[in-house]
């Protein structure tokens, strides 16, 4: 054992490269970028004005969530996350629900951001762009965790940078204005379904949960890393969701698909708007860089316990890394890009991603005093918030994700039967 309470590594184990500053930087890369770029639109157009409203709900809940996560991460500091903590405090069967929710949602929250970088990029070459990127991606994370950490500092950074042009220009174009604030209410499913959607935007927050085996001394750095990513994101967030609101209004918001390029063109400022569209494609490239890295833990994890097949659970000798998993999800997350829809992916990831937080306070909520380092009605409200987030999403998104979880129950009880007969 190690003395932050996990395996000892191993030739089938992965190495615990990560500290506290890479475990941030990792959440930040996660979820810097998804939602200011990909998710505001939409939920401009669900809750107008409000949008500041959904933003701090989304945030709300999000921040229950990574209490769960991280308190359930310190006791089980291994690959899979929500899939491991699922097992081992509620059973086999909520473990793979949650594994099977985590990737079916992050798959299209993949394709999502590789479409986005086409999107800002070359907008009539969107998907050979985004199929570019994802190889891109795919190589880094492949050639090891140390240096996925190391590509995603170097991203947050110009992503940051980015931001704060975006920021400029559009309090500083001439055009922001309380008077763009003005607007029917759009009433109180208008802003849950805002808060669901940029719920998109802070799913990142926990993806140092799923890196659980590769980060050092996991039961003080999880619970500090997780929590300190998302405050700070959602300090970034409202300062560029405001700017937006006062710059060009919901309404524009709602109808772009480059939201922040078009508020800063509106202004005295557009000479900024390409510094801007660069840090949109540099953000869909570090988030896209960790949820790859994430999602192929979970494959990993749910291989080594045979809930996937076992070839996908090999470590790389040299790389240290599972590299069968993260090739198989970029051959994945490519189809996904070559048949999904943007807004459509956004939706359907959000009801599964919530779908596999509700798993993750369920379990917390198990934990005894010894275990809980935060109140355990956070993990009741989690659960809670996040099933109301769900439900509020756009009908279509909820069919979808209620058919895939359907799908998963099915491959369940098949296992269970052949493994009974077995």
């Amino acid at each position: 054992m190690t003395p932050g309470g996990g395996q000892t590594p191993g030739p089938d184990r992965l190495d615990r490269r990560l500290g506290l500053g890479d475990a941030v930087v990792i959440g930040l890369g996660s979820m810097l970028g998804a939602g200011v770029f990909a998710a505001v639109g939409p939920a401009a157009g669900a809750a107008g004005s409000w949008l500041l409203a959904g933003l701090v709900l989304a945030g709300a809940v999000a921040y229950a969530n990574a209490t769960s996560s991280a308190a359930l991460a310190a006791l089980y500091p291994e690959s899979g996350g929500t899939y491991a903590y699922g097992r081992r405090r509620l059973g086999p069967f909520w473990g793979f629900l949650a594994g099977w929710a985590f990737l079916a949602g992050k798959l299209a929250s993949c394709a999502a951001m590789a479409l986005t970088l086409g999107s800002y990029v070359a907008p009539g070459l969107a998907r050979p762009v985004a199929l570019a990127g994802l190889a891109a991606v795919t190589v880094a994370n492949y050639l090891g965790v140390a240096k996925t950490a190391a590509a995603t500092r170097a991203v947050v950074a110009v992503v940051l940078v980015a931001l704060a042009a975006a920021v400029a220009g559009m309090l500083l174009g001439g055009r922001a204005d309380l008077a763009n604030l003005a607007g029917p209410a759009p009433g109180p499913l208008g802003v849950l379904r805002a808060a669901g959607l940029l719920f998109f935007a802070f799913a990142g927050y926990a993806r140092v949960a799923t890196l659980g085996e590769e980060v050092a001394d996991p039961a003080r750095t999880i619970p500090r890393a997780v929590p300190l990513a998302l405050g700070i994101v959602l300090a970034v967030y409202a300062l560029v969701c405001g700017a937006a609101l006062l710059a060009a209004g919901p309404a524009a918001l709602a109808t772009s698909d480059a939201p922040l390029a078009a508020a800063v063109a509106a202004g005295r400022l557009a000479g900024l708007e390409p510094a801007v569209r660069a840090g949109a494609a540099v953000a869909s490239l570090g988030v896209l860089l960790s949820l790859q890295a994430g999602l192929s833990r979970t494959g990993f994890a749910m291989a080594a316990n045979r809930d996937l097949p076992a070839a996908l659970a090999a470590v790389h000798p040299r790389h240290k890394v599972p590299h069968r998993a993260e090739l198989a999800v970029a051959v994945l997350v490519a189809a996904a890009v070559l048949a999904v829809d943007l807004r459509g992916a956004i939706g359907f990831s959000s009801v599964l991603v919530l779908v596999y937080y509700t798993v993750a306070n369920a379990a917390a909520w198990t934990l005894g005093p010894a275990g809980r380092r935060w109140p355990r009605w956070l993990a009741g409200a989690g659960a809670g918030g996040c099933l109301v987030l769900a439900a509020s999403l756009p009908a279509a998104s909820v069919l979808a994700g209620a058919a895939v979880l359907g799908a998963g129950g099915a491959v369940w009880l098949v296992r269970s039967a052949r493994a009974q007969l077995s």
